[in-house]
Parts: C-alpha cells; sequence; structure tokens
C-alpha cells in the first residue's frame, strides 16, 4: 500500500480523510510493515465502505485486513437506523459468526507427550472435517428451527455440553431476534448434516500450550499458567451461513435502487435496516448465528468425549467463545453521545473492556477475552478487551493473522505434504483429509501474527495475556 496517501495519527493508526463519495474517514490499525504490506485493495474497499448511507465515525481496518468480498476482511463499520443506516450482507460474510472457542484443559504439554499421536489420531477420527463434510446428527424441520432459534442452548439441552458453558459465549450463547423462517429451504438443507462440523479453509481444532504470559493478574482471572494446554476450536455455519450470505446479497443488488442507494460496489449490496429486506436479512443472519454457536458447542461435546478417554482428570471448562462475521445491535458512544448503532464486524472480534454492562458476570473486572488465531505452524494469542474508554473502532479487534498471500498463490508454493513434514520437525502434528487444504493454509500464506498482536496491543484494540504454540492441529 502506498503509505503517502495515508495521514499518520501515530505510529499505529493511519487515517484518509473523507472526500468525494467518502461520507466518513477512513482508519486503518497497523505498524508501518504492516500497512506497507496490506493491498492497495484493502483501502479501497474500506473507502467503498465509508460511502454506505448511515455510516458513524469511520470505516475501520484492523492490522490483520486483507482483501475480501465487499468489505475487507478485518473490517469493521457501525450503521445508525435513525439517520438512514444500513446493514450489508457484505458486512458480515458468507462464514456467518465464524470464531473461536478455547477450552481449558488442566493439563500441562508432558502430559500429553506419551499419547499424543494417539490422541491426535482419535481427534482426527472424532471431529469431522473437510470439504462437504458431515456429522452424526441430522436435523428434521423441526430440530432445524429450534436450533437457529436456540443457538448454543439448543444444543447443551440436546445433551451436548454443560449448562455452566453458557455463561462464558456472548449472549449466553443465544442471539436473540433470530428468525428461522428468514432461512431458505436451501440453506437449511445444507446444514440438515453439517452440525458438529469444522468445514474446510481456515477452520482447525488446535491444541496449544501457553508458552508465554503478558499479563499475569488477568492471565490468572482466566485460569491461564506457563505451560497449561488449551483446546481452540476455529469454525462457523458451514453451508447454511454461506447460503444465506449468497441468497440475500442478490436480493439486495436487485433492490438497491428501489430503496435509493448507488452502491460503490456490487459486493456492498444492503438494505436499510429498517427496510422489511433489512429485517429479514437480520433475522436470517442471526439465526445464522446462532447456527454457528451450537456448532462450536457440539464440537465441544466430542472434544470433551475424546479428551475424557486419554486424560479423564481433565474437564475442559469453556475459557469463552468469541464470533466473527456478525452485525450486532450495541450501544456506543460517538461524539460524546450514546447511540444504538448495528455494529458489522467482518474477520473482526468484539473486545469489550471491564465493567461493560453486556459483559458475562465472570468477566466485569477484567474485560472481554480476545483470540486471535495463528494458522498451524504459528502462535495464537489470548488477549482482553481495552482498559480505556473510549474504546477504539466500536470495542472491536483483530481476529487472526491475516492473509498474506492468496489460496491460490499458496499452492503455487507449497505443497501440503512438505509442509506436514517440515511442522512435524518442530514438534506439531497436523492432521487433515486434504494435503491441497494444507498448502493452502501454510503458515507463510499469513502475515506475521505476533506482529499483529502487537500492534492490537499498542493502538490499544486489546492488550496482551497470552501466546500459544501449537502442538495438535486438525485441519478442514
Amino acid at each position: 500500500m502506498d503509505l503517502s496517501r495515508l495521514h499518520r495519527i501515530s505510529n499505529w493508526e493511519w487515517r484518509l480523510d473523507p472526500e468525494g463519495e467518502r461520507r466518513v474517514p477512513t482508519v486503518l490499525y497497523g505498524d508501518e510493515g504492516l500497512i506497507a504490506e496490506m493491498d492497495e485493495k484493502v483501502l479501497e474497499q474500506t473507502g467503498h465502505v465509508a460511502c454506505l448511507p448511515g455510516i458513524v465515525d469511520a470505516a475501520y481496518a484492523m492490522p490483520d485486513a486483507h482483501w475480501g468480498y465487499g468489505f475487507p476482511i478485518g473490517g469493521v463499520a457501525a450503521f445508525d437506523a435513525d439517520a438512514g443506516g444500513v446493514v450489508s450482507a457484505g458486512g458480515v460474510g458468507f462464514d456467518i459468526s465464524c470464531g473461536v472457542r478455547t477450552l481449558l484443559t488442566g493439563l500441562k504439554r508432558q502430559d500429553l507427550e506419551p499419547s499424543r499421536e494417539a490422541f491426535a489420531d482419535s481427534l482426527f477420527r472424532t471431529i469431522p472435517a473437510g470439504v462437504g463434510s458431515t456429522g452424526k446428527i441430522v436435523l428434521d424441520e423441526i430440530a432445524m428451527d429450534r436450533m437457529l432459534e436456540g443457538g448454543a442452548r439448543w444444543a447443551v439441552e440436546q445433551g451436548y455440553g454443560r449448562a455452566e458453558d453458557l455463561d462464558r459465549i456472548e449472549e449466553h450463547g443465544c442471539t436473540p431476534g433470530a428468525r428461522p423462517e428468514a432461512v431458505s429451504h436451501r440453506a437449511r438443507h445444507r446444514q440438515r448434516e453439517e452440525m458438529g462440523t469444522l468445514g474446510s479453509g481456515n477452520h482447525y481444532l488446535e491444541v496449544q500450550e501457553v508458552t508465554a504470559i503478558s499479563d499475569d493478574g488477568v492471565a490468572a482471572a482466566f485460569g491461564l499458567a506457563l505451560g497449561d494446554v488449551v483446546v481452540s476450536i476455529h469454525c462457523g455455519s458451514r453451508g447454511l451461513g454461506h447460503q444465506i450470505g449468497t441468497e440475500f446479497l442478490r436480493e439486495m443488488a436487485l433492490a438497491a435502487p428501489a430503496h435509493g442507494i448507488a452502491l460503490p460496489d456490487l459486493e456492498l449490496a444492503c438494505a436499510p435496516i429498517r427496510s422489511e429486506l433489512g429485517q429479514r436479512y437480520l433475522g436470517a443472519m442471526r439465526a445464522g448465528i446462532n447456527c454457528a454457536l451450537a456448532n462450536r458447542q457440539i464440537l465441544t461435546h466430542l472434544t470433551r468425549r475424546v479428551v475424557a478417554h486419554f486424560f479423564p482428570e481433565a474437564s475442559l471448562p469453556v475459557l469463552f467463545d468469541v464470533s466473527h462475521n456478525t452485525c450486532k445491535e450495541e450501544e456506543h458512544e460517538v461524539a460524546g453521545k450514546r447511540r444504538r448503532l448495528f455494529v458489522h464486524r467482518k474477520g473482526a472480534t468484539r473486545a469489550f473492556g471491564a465493567d461493560h454492562p453486556d459483559l458475562p458476570e465472570a468477566f466485569a473486572a477484567t474485560g472481554q477475552p480476545v483470540f486471535i488465531g495463528g494458522s498451524m505452524g504459528t502462535p495464537s494469542a489470548i488477549m482482553v478487551g481495552p482498559a480505556l474508554r473510549p474504546e477504539h473502532a466500536f470495542a472491536s479487534s483483530c481476529h487472526g493473522a491475516g492473509r498474506r498471500l492468496s489460496r491460490h498463490q499458496a499452492l503455487k508454493q507449497w505443497r501440503g505434504r512438505q509442509v506436514v513434514d517440515d511442522l512435524r520437525e518442530r514438534g506439531i502434528i497436523i492432521k487433515s483429509p486434504s494435503m491441497r487444504g494444507v498448502a493452502e493454509e501454510a503458515p507463510g500464506a499469513y502475515k506475521d501474527s505476533t506482529a499483529v498482536v502487537e500492534a492490537a496491543h499498542l493502538a490499544g484494540l486489546s492488550r496482551k495475556v497470552a501466546t500459544l504454540e501449537p502442538l495438535i492441529c486438525v485441519k478442514g
């Protein structure tokens, strides 16, 4: 990216002022190296977001931002319904509520070593992964409706987990306002056999070791210590979420002229929040969030079964579950005034600070856990919401390392078997049904996750708590 186009606010914040059709500034977070490495398309797409009706404050890009569909991945923007604001299916993304859930084990690395290979094999056999993967749960229409409305709560009621799990999930495991009837027959059909599955792409189940602690107090409150083993599950709403995004993007694009919306890019198809179409999308999207929450809950149950076989003393409580790819109605302070806004986070995570009224009680004193995922061979991070208010970018932070190369480019540089062998030499076991998928997700295809975490920390988006190194990765 050409840095001369941007005004440098600080070492970690860059700005492009409104001009022409752009209603608000564009703000990018990251150090000089990360910003320079970003594709020009990130600035172009964020600028297009800044043109949308009812946008508030600024269009933001996180330190891990890269080119996406409509919004950049790592894009954040908020809209005011009272000012004609819109909801954009492209601003949420296709994998609705893709997110990360981290489980504590109470184990240390040395506890794993005698049976680590067999443990990895058992996880791989138990957790369905890959393109088109299906599970043993088949939902009829009644069960589908209840799942879309109940989310993780529905899953717990079906025996997939514990009631206390719900206290460690955004909205206590169930997003209100879901409208199952707004989810098409095609979307339902695609999800019918996909509950409790990882899927493909950058999704994973990873067994990780805590190798560094940056904040002793918060780490202790989270139940983390050096040498601890945790399990992180990264997945979303599978075929259902993708179908919802596909159908509503098409409908929104066709309806835009009737709503008086001139789209700077068709991929930014949107509808007024208060329109029938906007409300129907919000209802379907919230059902998609609940689908993802239920999916991660079932995967938690499957993971616990495997762990119990090898390590009966481990109980695997949930640390937290955070969603990416959402639009949530929240209250934020803008120019000294509290406003109800519809915050789009695409490839970004909510990062509420301490004492935020929407946080679970367990995190009132610390702030919300924030999970930044690496890529098979690179560190992940546990962070926490910022200590000071007002929060940056509507209390948002980055969600991962962010792609440096496209999947097509990655395939030109790496072969899956070689990636697996190289990582095994480093003590990391990779299990995947697709060597092509492993090559596409090679660690070198992603940005330096350590640099992204440092940028988020120094920019005040979230604060460092712990560093996690991979030991086992089940990859889709």
